[in-house]
């Protein structure tokens, strides 16, 4: 029997993953991990390679069972999930496990049954957009193209939930641009989970994003509040630049050269970052914030973890 999905502002969780925990021999992979898809988003999971990225989305999709902790995709436990619930849902990995002996025409033709709603003529859409060759052999295809097979046999039967593991990791920029352009088709009727590292491809599709590091969730937002509140800032002296030695807790990565005091400010308000570099000792001459890029912003959360890291081994 399927659960009654959870809803948070009268909108469907699509994906709920509660206290995921789960190691390989010494390592642990994930360590409490909680997240969730809102229905109709398209949810970014971001975090370094090796943060648990993967792992969860194998939980996910029952691949791998969790030690403790639960997960419920399209409202049913994930280790209960059906045919039925199957049905509903694509899935592409960088890894993914595809019959290299059939032609792309042979696949398409054994995959078509097991999906009630398979559109035939969005099958053929897909297919011209990405430039997909039917009469060859899987096995003769390049890494891109089979990713791209992948996708296009993941689009057809219009999902309800399409989930992509680091779908292009490895590819090339022209076959990133034609896989994403095959996925934001998409959008408008399906829930999208996608894993990468790739963040300036997934900049334009994402509505959420949550970042991961060391198998635990830093946070997870719209992208619309996250862009809102991170801010790269520089700030121009009247004399030689020394780091604070406190600085705000919103300020990341605070460094100093010549008169200028640089840092990301993770909270930002204009009225309070006016008021905080007031306590810099010298006059102010100058203030730029400007707005940062999903990349950016990964990076900088990075680093101020990485940091974090060494002054507590310090």
């Amino acid at each position: 029997m399927g659960q009654a999905r959870e809803t948070v502002g009268g909108k469907s969780k699509m994906i709920r993953a509660d206290n995921l925990w789960k190691t390989f021999g010494r390592h642990e992979a994930l360590h409490g991990l909680s997240f969730s898809v809102p229905e109709g988003s398209a949810y970014a999971l971001i975090g370094a390679n090796g943060a648990g990225k993967t792992t969860a989305i194998r939980i996910l999709m029952n691949i791998l069972e969790a030690e403790r902790g639960s997960a419920a995709v399209l409202g049913v436990d994930s280790r209960r999930i059906s045919p039925r619930e199957l049905a509903q849902i694509g899935y592409v990995s960088e890894n993914q496990d595809i019959p290299k002996a059939l032609t792309v025409a042979e696949y398409l033709d054994y995959l078509r049954p097991f999906y009630p709603r398979w559109d035939k003529s969005l099958e053929a859409s897909v297919m011209g957009e990405l430039r997909l060759p039917r009469e060859r052999r899987i096995g003769d295809l390049s890494h891109g193209m089979r990713m791209k097979v992948a996708l296009a046999c993941a689009l057809p039967f219009r999902p309800k939930l399409l989930v992509l593991d680091e779908p292009l990791s490895g590819l090339d920029s022209l076959v990133r641009d034609e896989f994403m352009a095959g996925l934001l088709r998409q959008l408008d009727e399906t829930t999208v989970l996608i894993s990468s590292h790739e963040l300036g491809e997934i900049e334009g599709v994402a509505t959420h994003v949550g970042f991961i590091e060391e198998g635990r969730l830093l946070f997870e937002e719209s992208m619309s509040d996250l862009a809102a509140r991170f801010r790269e800032v520089h700030v121009t002296l009247d004399r030689e630049a020394t780091p604070p030695g406190r600085a705000p807790e919103e300020w990341l990565n605070v460094r100093a050269m010549g008169n200028v005091v640089s840092f990301v400010d993770c909270r930002f308000s204009e009225d309070r970052l006016g008021a905080e570099i007031e306590s810099l000792s010298g006059g102010v001459r100058n203030v730029d914030a400007r707005p940062m890029s999903l990349r950016s912003i990964f990076t900088a959360l990075a680093m101020s973890a990485r940091d974090a890291a060494e002054s507590k081994k310090g």
